[in-house]
C-alpha cells in the first residue's frame, strides 16, 4: 500500500504538468473537440502504462546493453517531435473544418509513446526509484504500471476538456492559429531535456 500511494503522488506529478502528450491532447481538443479526440486520450491513457511494463519487464535491460539503439530512438523522437511541432503551427482552421486533418487515432496515439522523451524519463525513472532488490520485482513493476493507468485519466483527460472549453473562445481563425503557434512552441520547449541529454551523450563523451 505504501508503494502504491508513492508511486500515485509521482505518476500523478509527472503525468499533469506539461509535456508532449499533454500539449497534444489540448490541441486536439481546441482543434476537433473531445469526441473527435476520445481515441487520442484512449492511445496515451492506455499506451504509456502498457510501455513502462514492457520497459520494466524487460526492454530497459535492452537498452542497457545497446545504449545507442536507446539514443536513436531518442534522435528519432526530436525529429519527429519536430514534424508535429510544425503540422500543429500550420494547421489552417478551415483545413480542419473541411476535413482535411484528422487528430491521432488510438494507435498514433499508443505507439507515440516510444518517441516521446518524456515518457522515457518517467517510464524508466518511476522503474528505477520504485522497484527494490528483495520485493517481487514483477509484482513492482506491475504496480507502478497500475498508478500511471489510474492517474492517466483524470490527469490528460483533464488537458482535453480544458482544450475544449478554450475551443469556444478561440471562435475566430486568427485566434486559432495563434494558439496552434503557441502549443508548437511549448512542444518544441518540451523537447529541451531530451537535446541536452543527448547532447552530453554524443558531444560531451566525444570531449572527453
Amino acid at each position: 500500500m505504501d508503494l502504491l500511494l508513492a508511486v500515485l503522488f509521482f505518476a500523478f506529478s509527472t503525468t499533469i504538468t506539461p509535456g508532449p502528450n499533454n500539449v497534444m491532447i489540448m490541441s486536439s481538443g481546441v482543434n476537433y473537440g473531445v469526441k473527435a479526440s476520445v481515441p487520442h486520450l484512449l492511445g496515451i491513457c492506455l499506451g504509456f502504462p502498457l510501455m513502462v511494463l514492457l520497459v520494466g519487464l524487460g526492454f530497459g535491460v535492452v537498452f542497457e546493453r545497446y545504449p545507442h539503439l536507446h539514443q536513436l530512438i531518442k534522435v528519432l523522437g526530436v525529429a519527429y517531435l519536430v514534424w508535429l511541432a510544425w503540422k500543429i503551427a500550420s494547421a489552417a482552421p478551415k483545413a480542419i473544418e473541411q476535413g482535411k486533418s484528422k487528430p491521432f487515432s488510438f494507435m498514433q496515439a499508443a505507439l507515440f509513446q516510444w518517441v516521446n522523451g518524456k515518457a522515457w524519463v518517467m517510464a524508466s525513472g518511476a522503474v528505477a526509484a520504485f522497484t527494490t532488490v528483495s520485493g517481487v520485482y514483477w509484482l513492482e513493476v506491475s504496480i507502478i504500471s497500475s498508478a500511471f493507468l489510474l492517474v492517466a485519466f483524470p490527469c490528460v483527460g483533464s488537458w482535453l476538456l480544458f482544450g475544449a472549453a478554450l475551443r469556444a473562445v478561440l471562435t475566430k481563425p486568427l485566434f486559432q492559429r495563434i494558439f496552434n503557434v503557441c502549443m508548437a512552441l511549448i512542444l518544441l520547449l518540451s523537447m529541451l531535456p531530451v537535446l541536452a541529454d543527448l547532447w552530453r551523450y554524443y558531444f560531451m563523451s566525444a570531449a572527453a
